[in-house]
């Protein structure tokens, strides 16, 4: 019933002229009727339809009544309202442009980070009945990984989920007629896209029926990217035969054209059954209970079941799993995650940093309405005597109210369209843009509804906001004093709304420009700090033998020739090779014990150091400073004893020193002895921010892999060696796939530096966004103020005030509020920039560079904001300032 009203408005605006004319009947007939019954009384007919007329009053009166009563009078109103801000808005163009530019950075930076923390954190994976879909964790950890047979116990026995299907991912050499390519594939259970409920857009997709043991289901599904790109939308390529990894698989279906996998960023080419990881990937994982190589496990809990129920149930079955396999299952306690970012693993740092900029960006939003917030309390300030005059000749305040509100949500609504559209275009870019060439990595952030409902709500709201700042003034303007006085009388108070949203812009920006300069320190620092490696004149050369289809005895004496090969290069000083390099997307650790310790159970390890796989003379090829003892050597085989070279922090950790360690001996998982042979120096394993970490390098033919990283160390430029490699290689198989770049080129593109830059660039556009909204808001209280003390400027002057004194008088309380709101934005800043210790390598806002270029930038903003009024002001006579009233 409360919307009655609201409907009937709406419909008699749009019915507007059958109102009118059914309103003009109605009053007609009143008359009429009224003129009947006094002509009935005695009067003639004339005389009766005047006194009925007279009686009954003003014609427009009661149809203004009326208007009122159906909602046509509020609309006019409003109407009128409109009509007279545009008209306003339009003599002031300067005006109506630089609040609505101002609006339009705020409202637009929202927008896009808004955009981005939607699509990673708020907006469900893009599967059926989402909101049930949960992935499992493991461990204290919350670690997302399982060994095969852990996941088929769990799919097993639960009795809380539908399903539950796994995947993980790989990349694959594919043939498809022409010279083999890497294809990045999401090696998945059979069960994966029933579980999952997704339906193929052609074809089928493979069944947990196909399934029948190890290498059983040679099928393969294509992603609907994919087979656009690579077959042109040919839709025969259905049972089209096709070679991974030198293996035949049939194509039976493709993806449909949303489905772009279960990990929100990675965009796989092809799905292809997880059971065939031995021919697809070169090992035999599968039923290694300790090997928990599987990338995510996942499934719809059942109708009616909570997470709580569904955590207990699969606690129960990993402490089953605990007491029957206790050497091969640590801690199996579970927790729940939406899956999408690799649940708490990858999830936690990326909305930590969303989150964190989102609050930038609302400080941005919110720093441009105190801009305008300030300039339209100067504006009102200067409108005093029409508004004194309106409210002297019998306007309402509320409707004077009602008016400035109108005024700035026009404004706000001007801006947001223009901040809107403009992110329209950033995000369009980001949804197309893949920051690592070697991944199939996109960035799924086109806007949709919700997005677009939060920047209608945050322009309307900003636009309140800011139109509220002037609204007490004007309620208490007492326009005979205005009117007498002019505009000098309230110069007090206008000047103190106006200083306090100035020192709120000068804090934010303060906010703003401490935390761009602790990432942009940061993004420096780690380009200097030591990795215990060397990225110059170096080259990479990256490929995985299963690719080629080589198995077992045939990887070793294939990476042996490869490296023998490339050595016999001219300018070649050294070549080694490792199963991936430091700093690479992914790494892997083992548990470690003493040689004393008996009970392997993961939670007795001492601990669990980064593991590489390498080769002789790849200490030498990636230019690591080996300390003690020796690097291992060909005779370092399978029939040889187990042993391995360490790092600093890994000998004090175990060994208590670096001496200690050579020789020493300590255990693996599974119960292997492992010698000590050398010791070299520490460096950065997985990340900028680590802690010194543990780290241990075993020889590739005691710990066999089909990962291959070459490193290529030249005594000239690196690049000129490429031609030379790709030939070399070439003639040992040709349809072996690789990639050549130099490291430092693979380093500068990875993922290790792509967090602290893309901090740094978020950061450092929104310090520039908050920097120029505080050198507006500066410009705006020094001209203002320059402007309300012209005379009071002219009798110093002339009385023989010296520049300095006037500059002073005229601009300390700028300066003033500069001071106060940097401290306090600084000591904000300080605090806000814990949220980049995590990506930006020792982000310390208390570094002395980060606090001098703070107080540089925010007197440089000072300068430039005041600079201009200061040389007006200074550049005009007293003579004249005189004669200004």
């Amino acid at each position: 019933m409360s919307l009655l009203p609201l409907v009937r408005s709406v419909a008699a605006l749009f019915h507007r002229s059958r109102v009118e004319d059914d309103m003009d009947e109605e009053l007609r007939s009143h008359i009429q009727h009224r003129a009947d019954d006094l002509e009935r009384s005695g009067l003639d007919r004339a005389g009766a339809e005047r006194r009925a007329r007279l009686e009954f009053g003003s014609h427009l009166r009661f149809k203004e009544e009326c208007r009122e009563a159906v909602g046509i009078a509020f609309i006019d109103t409003l109407a009128q309202d409109l009509r007279f801000s545009v008209r306003l808005l339009r003599k002031s163009p300067g005006f109506t442009f630089t609040a609505a530019a101002t609006l339009a950075l705020g409202i637009g930076a929202t927008t896009v980070v808004f955009s981005v923390l939607n699509a990673f954190i708020l907006r469900p994976l893009d599967v059926p009945d989402a909101d049930s879909l949960y992935q499992i964790e493991r461990g204290p950890d919350k670690a997302g990984s399982q060994s095969y047979p852990d996941y088929v116990d769990l799919r097993d026995r639960n009795r809380t989920f539908d399903d539950l299907a796994a995947f993980s991912f790989a990349q694959v050499g594919l043939d498809i007629g022409d010279n083999p390519t890497r294809a990045w594939s999401e090696s998945v259970t059979g069960n994966y896209f029933d579980a999952l409920r997704i339906q193929p857009h052609l074809g089928r997709f493979f069944h947990a029926s196909d399934e029948h043991g190890p290498n059983s289901v040679p099928d393969v599904v294509l992603g609907h990217s994919y087979w656009h790109t690579h077959f042109q939308d040919d839709p025969s390529v259905v049972g089209r035969v096709v070679r991974l990894n030198k293996h035949p698989y049939t194509i039976v279906g493709v993806a449909p054209p949303g489905f772009h996998g279960t990990l929100m960023f990675f965009s796989p080419d092809l799905f292809v059954p997880l059971v065939n990881e031995e021919e697809l990937e070169g090992n035999t994982d599968l039923n290694k209970r300790g090997t928990h190589w599987i990338f995510m496990v996942m499934g719809h809990l059942k109708p009616g079941v909570t997470t709580s129920q569904a955590i207990a149930d699969l606690n129960s079955i990993g402490a089953f799993l605990e007491k029957t396999y206790p050497k091969d299952d640590g801690q199996m306690t579970f927790t729940l995650a939406r899956p999408g970012l690799y649940g708490d693993f990858l999830g936690p740092v990326v909305q930590a940093f969303l989150i964190g900029l989102m609050l930038l960006a609302g400080l941005i939003l919110l720093a441009a309405c105190a801009n305008l917030g300030s300039l339209f309390a100067a504006r009102a300030a200067d409108r005093s005597r029409e508004v004194a005059l309106r409210l002297a000749l019998g306007a309402s305040r509320a409707r004077i109210v009602r008016q400035l509100f109108t005024e700035a949500v026009l404004i706000a609504l001007t801006g947001g369209v223009a901040g809107v559209s403009a992110s329209v275009v950033v995000l369009r870019g980001l949804s197309v843009w893949q920051p690592f060439s070697r991944f199939p990595i996109h960035v799924p952030v086109t806007p949709d509804r919700t997005v677009y409902a939060v920047a209608l709500l945050v322009t309307i709201v900003s636009g309140f906001l800011f139109g509220a700042v002037p609204v007490r003034q004007t309620l208490r303007t007492d326009p005979y004093e205005i009117v007498k006085a002019g505009t000098t009388g309230y110069v007090v108070r206008r000047i103190a709304v106006r200083d306090v949203l100035l020192v709120v812009q000068i804090a934010i920006c303060a906010v703003l420009v401490t935390s761009s300069l602790v990432a942009v320190r940061g993004l420096l620092r780690s380009q200097t700090v030591s990795l215990g490696f060397d990225l110059d004149r170096a080259m990479l050369v990256d490929t995985d033998l299963s690719m080629a289809g080589y198995k077992e005895g045939t990887v070793a004496p294939a990476q042996k020739r490869m490296i023998d090969a490339l050595q016999t290069i001219s300018g070649t000083e050294a070549v080694g090779l490792i199963d991936q390099p430091p700093l690479w997307a992914g790494w892997t650790t083992v548990s470690i014990y003493t040689d004393t310790m008996t009970d392997l159970r993961p939670a007795n390890a001492v601990a669990n150091p980064v593991t590489y796989k390498i080769s002789p003379g790849y200490f030498q090829a990636a230019g690591t400073a080996l300390l003690a003892g020796r690097v291992p050597t060909w005779h370092d085989d399978k029939d040889a004893p187990r042993v391995a070279v360490i790092n600093q922090e890994f000998a004090r950790r175990i060994f208590g020193s670096v001496t200690n360690a050579i020789g020493g001996y300590y255990k693996i998982r599974g119960g292997s002895r492992i010698q000590v042979i050398g010791v070299v120096e520490d460096g950065k394993y997985t990340s900028f921010a680590e802690s010194p970490q543990s780290a241990m390098f075993f020889p590739v033919l005691q710990s066999p892999t089909t990962s291959t990283w070459l490193v290529v160390r030249s005594s000239r430029d690196p690049r000129q060696l490429t031609s030379a490699i790709r030939t070399t290689l070439r003639d040992l198989d040709p349809a072996m796939p690789f990639t050549i770049e130099t490291w430092r080129s693979e380093f500068d593109s990875g993922a290790t530096l792509f967090g602290p830059r893309m901090a740094t660039a978020s950061l450092g556009v929104l310090g520039a966004m908050g920097a120029m909204l505080s050198v507006t808001g500066i410009f705006g209280l020094a001209a203002y103020s320059l402007s309300m003390r012209k005379r009071e400027l002219g009798i110093r002057m002339a009385l023989g005030a010296q520049r300095a004194h006037v500059l002073r008088a005229a601009l300390g309380r700028a300066l003033k509020l500069l001071a106060i709101g940097s401290g306090a934005g600084l000591l904000l800043g300080i605090l806000a920039s814990r949220v980049l210790a995590a990506i930006v390598y020792q982000a310390s806002p208390r570094d002395p560079v980060v606090l001098t270029g703070v107080v540089a930038a925010m007197a440089l903003l000072g300068l430039l904001g005041t600079w201009i009024p200061a040389q007006r002001a200074l550049s005009v006579s007293p003579l004249m300032l005189l004669r200004e009233d």
